[in-house]
């Protein structure tokens, strides 16, 4: 490669603008393709993602080069980046699709444009997807596209793994787990979405966490059944499915699971405490003695984010019931999406429910997913290497591990690997974190250029 090349796989020059650092065009172009999964393939749009496979190979031309590719599970990709040494391998995973847009949101901007705006954070890449996943599939492509610009092969293979139905909890993660089993990887770590470098965090709290998942709860949805006669509604009978199972979802909003600290969250909060407010910090030091009956109840009162890391989670996200408005139903059901803590499992809170619900409704599982095992992360060499990166990037923030409250595909490469860890590199403030899922989400160009210094840090320090 020439030394113009180099240069220009290299990034900007020092007094070029951030935002127009090849990265961000990359995330811009990315975000523009409405890569939408859908739980039906058919309804997913036609071509969609091979545009999306078109964008990564124009913007990141060195990776597709000198990295082999591996097409796993129709559009998920998986590239090998063969290194120098022996060791276990390495997985770097994020995912290629997003969520729907909601059309009645009022985004700042629309959602598929990818503007850089102002926002509150400072200047930012404004759409879907900035955050969750894109961000972190071009934190990794850019990262590695500037160490081969460099001309450094990395001390023991990486594997990227880029899935393509995350979104939808699809298949192609799997497959990924598969090609590798069958390759005979035993990745050292594995590397995915997850935890950030969270400002606002925890209440009165201003230094920012950089929280990495070494766990995740379970996801499991549960159905909630009542039948009856039904017919018409100028007759109704009392106590009939809706109301039986409208008395079912009250009963499971006023009956949470028990509150408890595992103990990833009893390390976050002892390495929080010096930083907390006067009245909170020795409770927080003392996590995991005598006062953790008393801080588990004041997390439970401090707002959803904080009461989330104490207990299994139980929201109604699914109602259903006549199929007319004149028809009494003969059949009502509600969907609860349980979030499940570790130490809690598929078959408690199974239990809990039908205790509570009682004669109301009957209560079927309809997908179980348990709690990820926990990794390793006191006194260990890859979760060290995490926490010096971080370091490095963002002197600023306190690591520790935490329990991560949503679902990722890396819940599938427990299976091949006991160290899975979930950390996006990226600054987000509450609003951003608040907006995944939600309307006006957005990275900021600064976040997105020091996470592809944090990526790149993190090959450089991979030990042979």
């Amino acid at each position: 490669m020439t030394q113009d090349a180099q240069q220009a796989h290299a990034g900007p020059a020092p007094s070029a603008r951030p935002e127009d650092d090849p990265a961000v065009a990359a995330l811009r172009a990315l975000v523009r393709v409405p890569t939408v999964s859908r739980r039906a393939p058919d309804t997913v749009e036609p071509g969609v993602f091979a545009r999306l496979h078109d964008e990564l190979a124009t913007h990141f031309p060195l990776l597709h080069e000198h990295l082999e590719l591996v097409r796993v599970g129709g559009d998920a990709l998986l590239f090998r980046w063969r290194g120098t040494g022996g060791g276990p391998a390495v997985v770097l995973m994020a995912h290629l699709d997003v969520v729907p847009v909601d059309g009645e949101a009022p985004w700042t901007h629309p959602a598929f444009d990818a503007v850089v705006a102002d926002s509150p954070e400072g200047r930012a890449v404004w759409g879907r997807g900035t955050l969750d996943d894109k961000g972190s599939v071009v934190g990794v492509c850019a990262a590695v596209e500037r160490l081969l610009a460099e001309g450094f092969t990395p001390a023991r293979d990486v594997w990227l793994s880029f899935g393509s139905d995350e979104e939808v909890s699809g298949t192609t993660a799997q497959a990924a787990v598969d090609h590798l089993r069958d390759a005979g990887v035993a990745p050292w770590f594995v590397l995915d979405e997850g935890g950030a470098v969270a400002g606002g965090a925890f209440p009165g709290v201003t230094t920012p966490m950089a929280v990495v998942g070494v766990s995740e709860k379970g996801t499991t949805l549960f159905e909630v059944r009542a039948t009856g006669r039904g017919g018409h509604s100028s007759t109704p009978a009392r106590n009939g499915p809706t109301a039986r199972v409208a008395r079912a979802v009250l009963a499971i909003d006023r009956a949470p699971m028990p509150a408890r600290l595992p103990a990833p969250a009893i390390e976050l909060f002892r390495r929080l405490a010096p930083h907390a407010p006067a009245p909170l910090r020795v409770a927080l030091a003392a996590a995991g003695g005598r006062l953790t009956p008393l801080l588990t109840r004041v997390l439970a009162a401090a707002g959803p984010e904080a009461a989330a890391l104490t207990r299994t989670t139980l929201a109604t996200t699914m109602l259903s019931g006549s199929p007319a408005p004149n028809v009494i139903a003969s059949t009502a059901t509600a969907v609860v999406n349980a979030r499940i803590l570790v130490g809690d499992t598929v078959a408690s809170v199974h239990e809990h429910l039908r205790r509570v619900v009682g004669d109301h409704a009957e209560v079927s599982v309809l997908e179980p997913g348990e709690p990820s095992p926990v990794s390793p992360y006191a006194d260990d060499p890859a979760f060290a290497l995490l926490e010096t990166t971080t370091a490095e990037v963002f002197p600023e923030a306190v690591p520790t591990p935490y329990v991560m409250m949503a679902a990722t595909d890396s819940r599938h490469f427990t299976a091949i690997c006991e160290r899975v860890y979930r950390f996006a590199p990226f600054p987000m403030s509450k609003a951003q974190r608040e907006a995944i899922h939600s309307y006006d989400e957005r990275l900021t160009v600064e976040g997105l250029l020091r996470g592809v210094d944090w990526y790149a840090a993190l090959l450089r320090g991979l030990p042979a």
